[in-house]
Parts: structure tokens; sequence; C-alpha cells
């Protein structure tokens, strides 16, 4: 088939690879988003999708809006029998919804029809989910919300960050992407609508989102910490500067608790208190450094006895 992929950050970097080496489909474009401000200095840098496509010589869409009757026409122009879509991050018009005869095929990593959004791989982290995985479906109109053509599952480890169960379901889903569009091409799969029960959403973790709340119970304060790392990163106040904060472990000696974010260095740790039992701080990032162990911090930063991460 002829392929329009549609993919922006580096997770969708492994489907890409894998349809620009099939030899059953041909990638005639690919469509991302406009090139952003990176780094320090904010210069404006292609995405990794961009990159790699400008490396395989493959045409390169970047339309500032996408939905635009004069993109509409430069898709159709190519003639796509079907569009491939890992984490664009933009919203598709009617219009463009229907240019490919063969629709637009979405890899989503989540077990539709939970966690439908932006954040599934974090949402499913930081609700203690034991399972997640990765779905292929049509896109339509409403979010996330179209019929399903594959599922594969994945197991969710206690210690994983958002960044580690993305990096296998990237991988994982890759090979589901493919096996859709050979078995779409085939004429031999048909998507089956999603059910009406169980769907939760996943909406954009912001930076504020990610301030991590100490009252809360440690297992919680745990899971929510590993859901933001790396991006956007767990932080907390303490005094006036802001500390990212790397995966903590629940204290399994914690002969006295602790209140919540107050702060307990000793030779050998750093603990905080949680609305439970206190957590272990592995690592921790002072602003405009890099991270370094947190036992190290401790020893330099001249703590008081009653200091809080707020």
């Amino acid at each position: 088939m002829r392929v329009v992929f549609a993919g922006t950050p580096e997770p969708a970097l492994p489907s890409l690879r894998r349809l620009l080496d099939s030899p059953r489909h041909e990638v005639v474009a690919v469509l991302t988003r406009p090139d952003a401000a990176a780094g320090r200095r904010g210069r404006p840098a292609p995405s990794p999708v961009a990159r790699l496509a400008l490396d395989h010589d493959v045409p390169l869409l970047r339309p500032a809006r996408p939905n635009s009757a004069e993109f509409v026409a430069e898709l159709a122009a190519l003639a796509p029998d079907c569009c491939a879509v890992v984490a664009y991050g933009a919203l598709l018009g009617d219009a463009l919804l229907g240019v490919p005869a063969k629709g637009w095929i979405n890899l989503h990593f989540s077990l539709l029809p939970a966690w439908r959004g932006a954040a599934p791989v974090q949402a499913a982290i930081a609700a203690g989910d034991a399972v997640t995985g990765a779905t292929t479906f049509q896109i339509e109109a409403a979010l996330d919300s179209g019929p399903v053509y594959g599922v594969v599952t994945e197991t969710i480890r206690p210690t994983d960050t958002a960044g580690d169960l993305l990096g296998r379901l990237s991988e994982s889903g890759a090979v589901l992407l493919e096996s859709t569009l050979d078995g779409i091409a085939d004429g031999v799969l048909t998507a089956a609508p999603q059910p009406a029960e169980g769907v939760t959403v996943a909406p954009k973790i912001t930076v504020e989102a990610a301030r991590i709340r100490w009252e809360l119970p440690a297992h919680v304060v745990e899971r929510r910490i590993r859901s933001v790392t790396p991006n956007p990163g767990a932080w907390t106040m303490i005094g006036e500067l802001r500390y990212k904060v790397g995966p903590v472990t629940i204290a399994a000696d914690a002969a006295e608790p602790l209140p919540p974010g107050q702060i307990q260095a000793t030779r050998t740790g750093v603990r905080i208190g949680t609305g439970s039992a206190p957590v272990l701080l592995d690592r921790i990032q002072p602003p405009g450094k890099k991270p370094m162990a947190a036992a190290d911090w401790a020893r330099g930063a001249r703590l008081a006895e009653d200091e809080r991460a707020q």
C-alpha cells in the first residue's frame, strides 16, 4: 500500500523504521509537526520523526495547519491508500480523514477503551494498573473511539517509569502496526467496535500536575513519580527552589513516620514523609544542575532540622 506516516516524537520511530523497511508498503511521505524550539537556546529543531524521514530522503510534510484546505489537497495529491499515525500531536478534521481510501490507522499506547487521550502510559502507571498494551484502530472524529484492529499486551513492572514502559510499547506496537497494515492490504482484517464500558481518559500531563503531593499515601506518591519520569519530570519545592525528583522507593523499615514533606537526611540516604510511610529518595536535580545522588545532595545542602518539601 501507499502509506503516509504521521508522527512526531521518539516513540514513533520504531513504527516508521518498520514501515520504511517493509517490502509490502511504500512510505510516500511523512507528516510531522513543524520544527519546535529545543535546547537551552530555544532554536527551532526538527522532530525525531522528521530527522528520520530526512535521513531516508522521504518527502516531509510539516503543515502549521494540517486541516487547511491547502494541505488536504496536498495530501490528496499523494494518493495514499492509508495513513498510519503514531503520536502525531494534532487533531484531524473530517476532510483530512476522508483522503485515504482505507482510512487513518492509529497506534495508541493503551488497551482501548481504557486511557483514551494524550498520556495513556503515564495514566496506567499512576493508576497502579498491572497490565497495559497497545491498540491499532481506525481514527474517527471522536477521541480514540474508533473500531479496533488489533492489540498487544504488556505487563507493567514494579519499577517501570513512563519512559521504560513507553520504550517497550513503541517496539511491540510497531510490530502490531505493520501487521495491521498487512491485514488491511490483504483484505483479511476487520475492525471491531470498542466496548461501551471501561472508558477512561488520560489527558496531557501538565508541569503543574507533575508536582509531588506529599500528603498522599506513599504508594500513590511512588507511582505518580514514576508516571512522569522522565517527562515532564516530578518536582517539588524545597525552600524557594524547585527540584526535580527521580524515582523513590517506599521505606521498608520506617519505624518513625514523618510528617508529609518533611526531609530526614542520614549518612546513607534521604527520606521524605508522605501521608503514610516515608519514601527513600534516590536521585534529585537541583535547578540548573545535573541529577545527583540524593545522599550527596543532602550532605552539601545544609538542611534545617524541620526542612520540608512542598
